[in-house]
């Protein structure tokens, strides 16, 4: 029938165009990028760096050695404990005294458990600086990282927020290594794809960004009540007339999970996050921007492709085990493979150096194709039934996986 063939073109079609858009985007963001002039930092804007932690005795440490070597010196760190259970308020207490000749550390412990959120809003509280930078507890800051999120700023009045560029640094296993391509291939393509194309990106990233203070307090901080703060800010800043931009060359390093489980709970995180502010924005759908309207029917979009996908891979399947029938499209896999492999090979010469990659890293290419895409797809799927089944939201977090260095 007609519109099963429209469903089918969908399915295959909508990777392919979407990939095309990415690469030209990131491709002219690339030549933007290289002429883009920017304020000059002279280090007099005090800095505060939030690090909010629970459970974080692991790689409290090295987060905060990491700040230590950066090169912009007039900053001060905020330590938060969500109510930790093991001794990561004690280790806060430690690192207060141990850097207490090179930098202000100021440690703030919560009673209660009530998410990253909450836990932001805190140590917003005790703050000082006039640029605000939020890091997670295990994210390890490029030495010229804060200075290049200041510099941002800085250049334009109306950026209410900078996202930076996470790089994964856990890649001792396969699963880790395929996160890398994810970030350098696909999540930094389409950022500067987005702020090329949009003027604006869809999300901060919560394991690197800076802020503009009176952009916070404009917003009221970030909100308790849902899962992903750092969609979730992005939009409100959005509708109060900020801007917000990408910077990819400040870099932090991360640690991604390394157990499928705990990945897919992850990316259906996300995937909620952006059906939540969806939910929460959709008068937009009609009367927001240009680039507002596009940016979130980009999302239902991609949600949508996630479910036709989802019952087009079950068709496929009983139409193999069942009728022996084969139902793919030889040529048009072929396109979207080499689509795939140049926009990967795009990320990666934008990244090899900063990122520390290999051409070996590239191996791994069709791997990503046919596992990823699948990673994605379950999480989506997960994500649209737990936001029509369960839509409350409780303010907690527990430790993620971190992964094997």
């Amino acid at each position: 029938m007609w519109f099963l063939d429209i469903i089918n073109d969908f399915i295959i079609g909508y990777p392919i165009v979407v990939s095309a858009i990415w690469i030209v985007g990131a491709l002219y963001c690339n030549i933007y990028h290289r002429s883009e002039k920017f304020a000059k930092v002279d280090g007099s804007e005090l800095v505060s760096i939030l690090v909010p932690a629970h459970n974080e005795s692991d790689t409290l440490n090295e987060a905060i050695s990491a700040i230590s070597n950066i090169d912009y010196k007039n900053f001060e760190v905020v330590l938060i404990d969500d109510k930790s259970d093991d001794d990561t308020l004690d280790i806060m207490y430690k690192l207060q005294k141990q850097y207490a000749s090179q930098f202000k550390i100021k440690v703030v412990p919560i009673a209660v458990n009530q998410g990253k959120a909450n836990a932001m809003n805190e140590g917003f509280k005790v703050s000082e600086g006039k640029y605000v930078v939020g890091i997670d507890s295990d994210s390890l800051l490029a030495r010229n990282s804060v200075t290049e999120l200041v510099k941002t700023l800085k250049t334009n009045p109306k950026l209410g927020a900078v996202a930076g560029k996470p790089v994964v640094r856990n890649r001792t296993t396969v699963l880790g290594r395929l996160q890398l391509l994810e970030y350098i291939g696909v999540i930094d393509i389409i950022k500067k794809a987005q702020s090329y194309l949009y003027g604006r990106i869809n999300t901060v990233s919560g394991v690197i960004v800076g802020f503009r203070r009176e952009a916070l307090e404009d917003v009221g901080g970030w909100h308790t009540d849902v899962i992903t703060e750092d969609i979730d800010i992005t939009w409100r800043m959005y509708r109060k007339g900020w801007s917000v931009s990408y910077q990819p060359t400040a870099i932090c390093w991360i640690l991604v999970p390394e157990n499928t489980r705990n990945l897919i709970k992850q990316r259906r995180r996300w995937a909620r996050g952006g059906m939540e502010v969806i939910a929460k924005n959709k008068d937009l759908l009609l009367h927001g921007s240009i680039t507002q309207k596009a940016l979130m029917y980009e999302t239902i979009i991609s949600s949508t492709w996630a479910v036709l996908t989802a019952l087009s891979t079950i068709s496929y399947f009983f139409n193999l085990l069942l009728i022996h029938e084969v139902q793919l499209d030889g040529d048009v896999l072929l396109v979207l493979i080499i689509v795939s492999i140049l926009q990967f090979f795009i990320g990666f010469y934008g990244s090899h150096e900063t990122a520390l990659l290999s051409f070996v890293d590239l191996l791994l290419i069709p791997a990503y194709i046919v596992y990823y895409w699948m990673v994605n797809l379950i999480s989506c799927i997960l994500a649209l039934v737990s936001f029509f089944l369960d839509p409350e939201n409780v303010g907690t977090w527990s430790s993620p996986d971190r992964g094997v260095k």
